[in-house]
């Protein structure tokens, strides 16, 4: 593959490798995808002003996080299953996070486990964690979390309960249970002799690695959504945010507030960060866009904590302008996932470099030099 010419290219070309109930899993939103399709759709209204004749020889794109150098202002988001669009995926894409020098997420239900992560990545990488009612087993992977020196613990808080993602039905990801599920999903990965070579045989194991020991025997994709139903704990509060820190004690980032008084409360139990964020479409559907949530947010908590932000984010240029919207970083998901579909580590790797090119060029074209400079006055109101 040659240097693509855009960061969006990759989802095309991840269309075309992905059996379809992988492809439509990572692309697809919940109910009528309204907000799915919001999140692009405001962000690419976001008008930036030009400025010309300032001195922009040096564009220093860096920042620092959670005590963290990061060459970008941005990590790679806690996507599931993700270990499914290449050959042990998440080792592949945080190898070229760690390469690119941006933070990866594993999230809970990947399909590696932390440890071959660990393995893997020359650079710390995050957790994710979702609240699961077995406390005993939370406990586990937050220690676990631990022996893999990773750097910070991402608490996603807004999946209670699955959101109604009516693709995954349609596709024969989700509600086909038994041998007719499973026939119909090896029919779709046969008309994809690429994948079902490198990730369906050359990529075994294939199950959930961080909730195997839960899992047993029954490791099918229906037995996974069960799983979820079943074990995420509905009854969590803010009071449950003491369990996480009397077991985790370094950077604590709550994701999926999307609501500035739960920003509020997430600033007064002492987060370190959160990401705003409606889990890319994927949970209630008719709720604001990130970019529409973000501004009041980021006003609400000024500086008590580190405010991140995901959610239509597509390219560099898409970068700035949340920054400009006031988040201090940005988490990419279908961003990589696509990239890491089409062209494993090395399109993760290239797809970092263009969103790093993208931020270059709106940088210098606004006359921002560094990060500080890129705030709400470069917005075109």
């Amino acid at each position: 593959m040659g240097q693509a010419a855009s960061t969006l290219d990759f989802r095309e070309r991840a269309r075309r490798r992905l059996p379809h109930f992988l492809f439509e899993y990572i692309d697809g939103g919940s109910y009528a995808e309204t907000t799915l399709r919001r999140n692009a759709a405001d962000l690419e209204k976001v008008m930036l002003r030009q400025r010309v004749l300032r001195d922009i020889g040096t564009i220093d794109p860096s920042a620092t996080l959670f005590g963290q150098r990061m060459a970008l202002p941005l990590a790679l988001a806690p996507i599931g299953l993700a270990g499914m669009n290449a050959r042990r995926g998440e080792v592949q894409a945080a190898r070229a996070a760690a390469t690119a020098g941006v933070p990866f997420c594993l999230s809970t239900v990947s399909a590696c486990p932390i440890d071959e992560v660990a393995r893997a990545s020359e650079r710390p990488f995050w957790f994710q964690l979702y609240m699961i009612r077995d406390r005993g087993f939370m406990k586990d992977l937050i220690q676990q979390a631990k022996a893999a020196r990773c750097s910070a613990l991402v608490f996603t808080v807004d999946m209670p309960v699955p959101g109604s993602r009516y693709r995954d039905y349609r596709s024969g990801l989700a509600g086909s249970a038994g041998r007719a599920g499973a026939l119909r999903r090896m029919w779709q990965a046969a008309r994809r002799p690429h994948w079902a070579w490198d990730v369906g045989v050359r990529g075994r194991p294939h199950q959930l690695g961080n909730i195997a020991p839960l899992l047993g025997d029954s490791t099918g994709l229906e037995d996974f959504f069960a799983w979820m139903r079943g074990n995420f704990d509905p009854t969590v509060t803010w009071r449950d945010l003491d369990f996480i820190r009397q077991n985790w004690d370094g950077p604590l980032i709550i994701k999926g507030i999307l609501d500035a008084d739960d920003a509020r409360e997430a600033a007064e139990l002492g987060a370190d960060g959160i990401v705003v964020s409606n889990h890319g479409g994927r949970q209630l559907d008719g709720v604001p866009s990130t970019a529409m949530a973000l501004p009041p947010i980021a006003a609400a908590v000024g500086d008590r904590l580190a405010v991140m932000v995901d959610g239509g984010v597509r390219t560099g240029l898409d970068v700035v302008r949340m920054l400009a919207l006031g988040a201090r970083g940005v988490m990419l998901g279908r961003a990589w996932a696509f990239a890491l579909a089409a062209d494993g580590e090395a399109g993760v790797a290239r797809m970092l470099a263009l969103v790093e090119a993208e931020m270059r060029v709106a940088m210098a074209l606004t006359g921002c030099t560094d990060l500080t400079k890129i705030t709400p006055d470069i917005l075109v109101r």
